[in-house]
């Protein structure tokens, strides 16, 4: 960094201790990155971001109170420029979607942040977008299959808790056919041989979480 040059003010938002104070380790060890605030949830981090206004924002998805993406929304609603870096440990391409479709500019598997957490940051804040070689690969790959709409997921949902049809049907307020049928939807759109199947790939690729 030459010395006309500010380092890149950081956000780091998870509700993890050790994951902040790993971060804030990496950080203080680059001459040219400065940790500028620290939040546990979605809430936090906008407050904190009004307050910091960093250059580049590291986010959680899976928080309490408001989880990431809905973070992301609401800070790319009221700063337009935010650049914010997705740090989880969800691979499935749905949740990758999301996250970019909120406004991310880049998206990092918590395995890799030993090796990659400096250049994404770098990259980042350069104005490029990272992510990930196999989210990329995952994300092509379902790019034209068709997507479950939002009634499937939530069938979907009650599936993975467990629940028989005649109960997800009282559940959502509809009939035991109705339920049949968007079962019938979820299996052919996901390419699953059962309804467990169904389950574990929508988990997988990020369309649920339990």
């Amino acid at each position: 960094m030459s010395s006309g040059d500010s380092p890149i003010r950081i956000l780091t938002v998870d509700d993890h201790p050790l994951l902040r104070e790993g971060i804030a380790a990496v950080v203080e060890g680059q001459p040219d990155m400065v940790l500028v605030g620290e939040a546990t949830n979605g809430r936090e981090a906008l407050e904190r971001f009004r307050a910091c206004r960093p250059d580049i924002t590291l986010m959680d998805l899976q928080m309490p109170e408001m989880g990431g993406i809905a973070a992301i929304a609401a800070i790319r609603g009221e700063f337009p420029a935010a650049r914010v870096v997705v740090l989880t440990t969800y691979q499935g391409d749905m949740q990758a979607l999301r996250a970019f479709k909120a406004g991310a500019s880049g998206y990092l598997l918590k395995s890799m942040l030993r090796r990659e957490l400096v250049e994404t940051i770098r990259s980042v804040h350069a104005g490029k977008r990272r992510i990930p070689a196999e989210i990329a690969s995952e994300i092509a790959e379902h790019a034209s299959g068709d997507t479950l709409t939002a009634r499937e997921v939530e069938v979907l949902g009650q599936v993975a808790l467990g629940n028989a049809n005649k109960n997800i049907a009282a559940h959502l307020r509809i009939s035991e056919e109705t339920v049949k049928a968007h079962m019938k939807n979820i299996l052919a759109k996901l390419d699953a041989n059962d309804r467990t199947h169904a389950v574990t790939i929508a988990l997988k690729r990020g369309i649920i979480d339990l």
